[in-house]
């Protein structure tokens, strides 16, 4: 089989996991509210309003089963979906940096999501939220740095390319692939998507449903 054939393969089964149920499982405020780990789990993680729901909702082509807001901080919980009437885990997680809400609850929410980050066994992947507006920040490289620590496989996912010129992106992405090759928890493969414009969003769903087995 071709490469291009194998490429087709990929983005068919990545349409068909997203074409199925996609459904709100729960929301876990403590480690102790976890479901069970009983199937393949990925973590979409990133800084207040990267756009992360919106991503989440361009996936599954439902607009509203992540909620949007332009209040940062408005994913509160892990919370969990599952797709493919079983076959997968999704878990948005809280974002970092929290416009309006106080130290010692952005604080519970952050120890929570590093808690989960350490110890969930059947995480298969977390995907990393950048705003390619802005490219890596502190913030984001303190979480890879944890992910490296504890041996989390990473993959870095640019949000709202279509706010800036391709080659700016281009740039931008072959910076940060570079730099990944001296981490040792990171995919090497950077993943460019819009929201707005769709790009990205099938050869994603090919990367989730890659891990759903």
């Amino acid at each position: 089989m071709s490469e291009a054939d194998d490429t087709a393969q990929a983005l068919e089964t990545g349409r068909k996991l997203f074409a199925g149920p996609v459904d709100f499982l729960l929301g876990v405020a403590g480690l102790n509210q976890l479901p069970e780990a009983d199937r393949p789990e990925v973590a979409f993680a990133g800084r207040s309003n990267v756009g992360k729901s919106s991503l989440v909702n361009a996936l599954t082509g439902r607009k509203t089963l992540a909620r949007t807001s332009g209040e940062p901080g408005k994913t509160r919980e892990l919370n969990y979906f599952d797709l493919g009437e079983g076959r997968l885990y999704l878990v948005d997680l809280p974002g970092f940096g929290y416009a309006k809400v106080s130290r010692a609850q952005a604080e519970r929410w952050m120890e929570l999501t590093r808690t989960y980050l350490r110890g969930r066994s059947n995480l298969r992947r977390v995907f990393l939220l950048v705003d390619s507006r802005r490219g890596l920040m502190a913030a984001d490289t303190d979480v890879m740095d944890m992910l490296d620590i504890t041996a989390v496989n990473y993959q870095i996912v640019m949000t709202k390319t279509d706010k800036i010129k391709p080659s700016a992106l281009n740039g931008l992405v072959d910076t940060i692939e570079t730099r990944l090759k001296t981490r040792p928890a990171a995919h090497p493969v950077v993943r460019p998507t819009s929201a707005i414009k769709g790009a990205g969003i099938a050869q994603l769903r090919a990367d989730i449903a890659a891990l759903a087995t």
